[in-house]
């Protein structure tokens, strides 16, 4: 697949672009000589990225992936981590914090493309994704509390919302690490696909899911972000809430009107 535009923020993260797919993004992990561990500097990145495609109407879905060969991230930099005082973990925590909700809080859909290790924060990132593509590869888990802290990057909360309280509490109580079968079994991941098609396989789910409505995209996810958890009267209230923001919308006026003439809609993203 032809990169046709590349953009570095920091050292460590880059959001490409590419030939036959200018509406999806691939946002990159790229920090290899230390398997993706997320430094401060690397947090800071992702933020900043994260911020740029969230502000780019043009983007309607984002893949996450890895340059590593061997992981997608393998979480916090311990070695970083360990020459903190404890002031400097106090003013480092928002650093992180942020990387993790960048990732979550993006308006479109979002893949992620995960091999190899993604463990701790590593596996916070693709949980934070919509949709969790996996090789046969990928070993994933919440090992925290075998180092002495707990999932910090969302793992609490939105681990139980794909597999379950107790299920949740299994995994990060144990600290232990599931191949990739397991984690299928369990609804870790989404889709399992052969060793070292995970990138390519998000890649072509952006470009099925970008040929849709971008107006509708952002509406439908926010509605599934915001309604989940909610009792189901407060939901449909949610769920009302966004399809009247689509409803007079440019996008729904083009879908009809290219259903009803048989063609390919032309969206004009508002």
């Amino acid at each position: 697949m032809t990169v046709t535009s590349e953009q570095r923020y920091g050292e460590f993260v880059v959001v490409r672009r590419h030939e036959g797919q200018e509406h999806v993004a691939e946002l990159v992990l790229d920090r290899p000589k230390a398997m993706n561990a997320v430094s401060t500097d690397m947090a800071r990145s992702i933020a900043a990225a994260c911020d740029a495609l969230g502000a780019d109407q043009g983007v309607r879905a984002t893949v996450l992936t890895s340059s590593h060969e061997r992981a997608f991230c393998v979480g916090a930099d311990l070695k970083e981590r360990n020459s903190f005082t404890d002031a400097e973990l106090v003013r480092q925590r928002p650093t992180a914090r942020a990387a993790y909700t960048g990732v979550l809080e993006l308006p479109m859909p979002v893949i992620a493309a995960v091999h190899g290790f993604a463990l701790g924060g590593g596996f916070e990132l693709a949980l934070a994704c919509d949709v969790i593509v996996a090789d046969a590869t990928a070993v994933v888990g919440l090992p925290e509390v075998s180092v002495g802290v707990i999932p910090g990057g969302g793992g609490t909360q939105l681990l139980p919302r794909r597999v379950g309280a107790a299920r949740a509490a299994e995994l990060v109580f144990t600290a232990r690490r599931l191949e990739a079968a397991e984690a299928r079994e369990l609804g870790l991941v989404d889709e399992l696909v052969e060793a070292g098609r995970d990138r390519e396989e998000a890649l072509a789910l952006g470009g099925r899911i970008a040929a849709n409505s971008p107006v509708g995209l952002r509406a439908a996810k926010k509605a599934l972000r915001l309604g989940q958890g909610l009792d189901l009267r407060a939901g449909l209230e949610v769920e009302d809430a966004a399809w009247r923001s689509v409803a007079f919308s440019g996008d729904r006026a083009e879908g009809v009107a290219a259903f009803n003439e048989k063609r390919r809609p032309v969206w004009p993203g508002e």
